[in-house]
């Protein structure tokens, strides 16, 4: 599939992401946002990012901005460091995709890039640079530092203090970063598989190989047991992966409904792929379901957060969003039980592992604190390696039939493991909710050769029996 500029940005296979192509989105991008003091840079360990972060570096000075090289940071980190100095930037990152693949983030000085900026930048490719060439670059060493030290300050050294973690490293840019933060905050910890080629870890879509190396590691393995919790991220650090005592993962939807709750917030905004107990009454004052993406999410909230400032909520409204992957954005001045958490308009994995162990110290644990929750529990995987046409068209087939919509639901095996269609929502993609209380979820990605399966039931083992009956249904059809 050719490079594409979606929801995450551009991506596309590291062979196609010329020099030329780089250069005229990063052009487009210094023509069509603001750019305030400059373009702060970052990137993720691929073997492809650095050259590809010295084209993104050549093409902004030729667009005149003064660049500031922040090396190998998580991108939380590099959007708090740009925000920090009133700039814009990019990070090089292909996320959670194989390394032969690759892509760029984009940032202006308030956060990410909202769907008007997409469209701007997308208008303005084509345009050569202007004749001004800007600074030799600048570097700033201590961004990653500043990103830990946000959080030693807010939550303190003695918020973990007692809980042994283990920290799955692999190939996550912030994995040193992570270990930093857990350990000022008064953690033990256990450095976990740590690689020197890359890894892609889905923190949606964690890989049975995977969930069984982290049993494997909470039952005793290279650990040594006695772990309170294993910890990851992705590849570029947007995105948390936790999990309980026993190594089980905890979805990235629940941690974010926890983080919310722990922050006080009264407006959450989150995809239609997250799971339902963040609507449970008297949770939150309002929830706002969007599209999938974080550009989506920041939409919602934006348009929350002005809403309320016209409203009664004057001073504006304690709003916070969180994907289904874990990510989370806070949208408003929260305070930790050490001292204030400014606002970070960008996907953070550091909030939404720290909030939840720092409640789980007296909620008797992880396993405890999730149970807690309202029963609804999210499962999700990908076919890959399918055609974004193909995946279109079968999705396509099902919304428009509902013969094949119900011939497809036989096919998960009944009421014992789906159910029968009551309702369809088409925010994104094609999701079912059945007459058993369950979802099912159906979405081709907007950036990868992936169809997408989400599946939501009142336990998690009967959200991933739904979700495996789903994948193997995909299947069947992508094969008939």
């Amino acid at each position: 599939m050719p490079p594409k500029f979606g929801t995450s940005g551009l991506r596309g296979l590291v062979v196609e992401l010329t020099e030329a192509l780089v250069a005229d989105h990063v052009t487009a991008f210094a023509r069509a946002c603001p750019t305030g003091s400059g373009l702060y840079i970052g990137r993720d360990l691929r073997p492809s990012s650095p050259a590809i972060a010295a084209s993104v570096a050549r093409a902004a000075r030729a667009a005149g901005l003064a660049v500031t090289d922040c090396g190998d940071v998580p991108t939380p980190a590099l959007a708090l460091a740009a925000m920090q100095a009133g700039a814009a930037a990019v990070m090089v990152t292909g996320s959670h995709i194989p390394a032969d693949r690759n892509g760029l983030k984009f940032y202006t000085p308030l956060g990410e890039i909202t769907k008007a900026h997409e469209t701007a930048i997308l208008a303005a490719l084509g345009q050569a640079p202007g004749a001004v060439a800007g600074p030799e670059p600048g570097t700033d060493p201590e961004a990653g530092a500043r990103y830990v030290a946000r959080y030693a300050a807010a939550y303190g050294p003695a918020a973990l203090a007692g809980l042994r973690i283990g920290v799955y490293s692999h190939s996550a840019v912030g994995r040193d970063l992570l270990i930093e933060a857990l350990t000022a905050l008064g953690a033990a910890t256990v450095d976990l598989g740590r690689s020197a080629t890359f890894i892609p870890v889905d923190t949606e879509a964690v890989d049975a190989a995977t969930r069984a190396q982290l049993r494997a590691w909470a039952a005793g393995g290279a650990a040594g047991g006695g772990l309170d919790a294993i910890l990851s991220t992705d590849g570029d650090g947007d995105r948390p992966l936790m999990t309980d005592a026993t190594g089980r993962v905890i979805p990235g939807d629940v941690l974010g409904q926890i983080t919310a709750a722990a922050l006080g917030a009264e407006v959450v905004v989150t995809p239609v792929s997250s799971n339902t107990g963040v609507e449970a009454p008297g949770r939150f004052a309002r929830v706002i379901r969007t599209r999938i993406g974080s550009p989506f999410v920041i939409a919602g909230m934006e348009s929350a957060g002005m809403e309320s400032a016209g409203g009664e909520s004057a001073g504006g409204a304690r709003v916070v969003g969180y994907e289904a992957n874990g990510g989370f954005l806070l949208g408003f001045a929260a305070t930790g039980p050490a001292g204030p958490l400014p606002p970070l308009m960008t996907r953070d994995s550091l909030l939404p592992l720290i909030a939840p162990l720092a409640l789980a110290r007296s909620a008797g644990g992880l396993a405890a604190l999730v149970a807690a929750e309202p029963a609804r529990f999210t499962a999700a995987d990908r076919l890959q390696e399918v055609p974004t046409e193909r995946s279109l068209a079968l999705v396509a087939g099902l919304d428009a039939d509902p013969g094949a919509r119900a011939a497809f639901l036989a096919g998960l095996g009944g009421a014992e493991v789906g159910g029968a269609e009551v309702a369809v929502d088409r925010t994104d993609g094609l999701r079912l909710t059945l007459d058993t209380g369950r979802v099912i979820h159906l979405r081709p990605s907007g950036n990868a050769p992936e169809l997408r399966c989400y599946a939501e039931a009142e336990t998690a083992q009967a959200a991933e029996a739904l979700l495996a009956a789903g994948l193997a249904a995909l299947e069947r059809a992508l094969k008939g």
